[in-house]
């Protein structure tokens, strides 16, 4: 790659996200990558370290995103960009011993929830789900007194959807303490915004489908980590459960990390300003959105992250005729420019009631909105919100 991982360290995230995974600067050489289209690779002698062999161990196509990735995060070793999130998933919580302790937020992403939550029913392992923006409650699990101390601590800050906020450094401090293999799941930040290795993390997951690709246009995730013995492992694992990228995907996704800086500075800026709105308005029972000085995460996320996202949530206040949950659906069924779909971090606006899932947790509110801020012009984003939310009053 042109970019080396020492260079990068010098430049701005904004300046990387634009030179990294290009290649070698030489006479005639493309600008970009080009999508390499093999199931194999020609080649007479036994593999050896480094040897692509056959197309589920290695695509050159994938090399410029992993090294772009572990450039941004801050890590020593390239990425591993897999077929979905849930597939990087997977491959990180298959670092838990047979039987190990898995510590994992309430408010997790429901797939990852899901996941862990049949691992733990199948025996493959124990789960104990904690409010994660509870350090205290969190420590608590870690290192029990009558019970057996955790192997991986899962953090997710902010969460999807509550937005809590963990205290990253502090809980992987204890979670080193007691022994145990700390995941953060930096999907809603990115490392433009939050880079958790840097806080004691030893493993980092994106679901590169949302604000990484950017254009709600691919499914994939991906995993970076400085530690080459869990690197092996999650290698390992992708190549034998066959959790891998497609090239075209691959490409895709890197150019959409192209412009992700100044798509993280738009919509980050427009979530600020409808946060600001949105939290006066008398149809709103409640708002979290972490840029607020009024929300309870706000210091700590002040402290540990670069911005605050582009992600914000409300519950829509009840009346005599409906309750919180139908004035949201009514909310999102009144809108015109926001998009009612699930998903996050694309360039378009989207928007949800979150428990129309059946997977959604029970300790998610019925009335919650989540809205993904996209970067269309804000005062026609508010406008479209305005009208909906006045709609409720017909």
């Amino acid at each position: 790659m042109s970019l080396s991982r020492e260079h990068a360290a010098d430049l701005s995230p904004d300046t990387v996200v634009v030179a990294a995974g290009r290649p070698e600067r030489s006479h005639d050489q493309p600008v970009n990558p080009p999508i390499v289209l093999s199931s194999t690779y020609f080649g007479t002698g036994a593999l050896s370290d480094g040897d692509r062999g056959y197309g589920r161990y290695a695509n050159p196509t994938w090399d410029p995103f992993e090294e772009a990735l572990a450039q941004l995060e801050g890590a020593e070793l390239p990425g591993l960009l897999y077929a979905s999130g849930l597939a990087a998933v997977s491959s990180a919580l298959s670092l838990v011993r047979a039987g190990g302790v898995l510590v994992m937020p309430t408010h997790s992403y429901a797939g990852s929830l899901a996941m862990a939550t049949e691992l733990a029913a199948k025996g493959n392992l124990e789960l104990r789900t904690v409010d994660i923006a509870d350090t205290d409650a969190v420590k608590s699990q870690l290192a029990p007194a009558d019970g057996k101390p955790a192997d991986m601590l899962w953090i997710e800050s902010p969460t999807n959807p509550m937005l809590g906020i963990a205290d990253v450094r502090a809980l992987t401090a204890a979670a080193h303490e007691a022994g145990a293999i700390v995941v953060t799941d930096n999907t809603f930040s990115t490392p433009l915004v939050q880079q958790p290795l840097s806080l004691g993390s030893d493993v980092v997951l994106h679901s590169v489908t949302k604000y990484l690709a950017g254009h709600s246009d691919v499914v994939l995730g991906a995993l970076v980590t400085s530690k080459p013995e869990l690197r092996a492992e999650l290698l390992h694992h992708r190549i034998i459960h066959g959790g891998i990228a497609g090239p075209f995907e691959a490409w895709l996704a890197l150019r959409g990390l192209r412009t992700l800086a100044l798509r993280i500075e738009r919509s980050q800026a427009s979530a600020a300003v409808l946060a600001e709105r949105l939290g006066t308005h008398p149809r709103v029972e409640s708002i979290r959105f972490p840029g607020l000085p009024t929300d309870p995460g706000h210091e700590r996320a002040k402290s540990q992250m670069k911005g605050f996202g582009s992600i914000l949530c409300i519950q829509l206040a009840g009346d005599g005729t409906r309750s919180g949950a139908d004035a949201a659906d009514q909310l999102v069924r009144a809108l015109r420019l926001w998009l009612p779909a699930t998903s996050l971090g694309g360039v378009e606006s989207l928007i949800e009631r979150r428990r129309r899932h059946t997977g959604e947790p029970l300790s998610v509110p019925d009335n919650l909105v989540r809205m993904s801020v996209g970067i269309e012009n804000v005062e026609d984003l508010w406008a479209d919100l305005e009208q909906a939310l006045k709609a409720l009053d017909r």
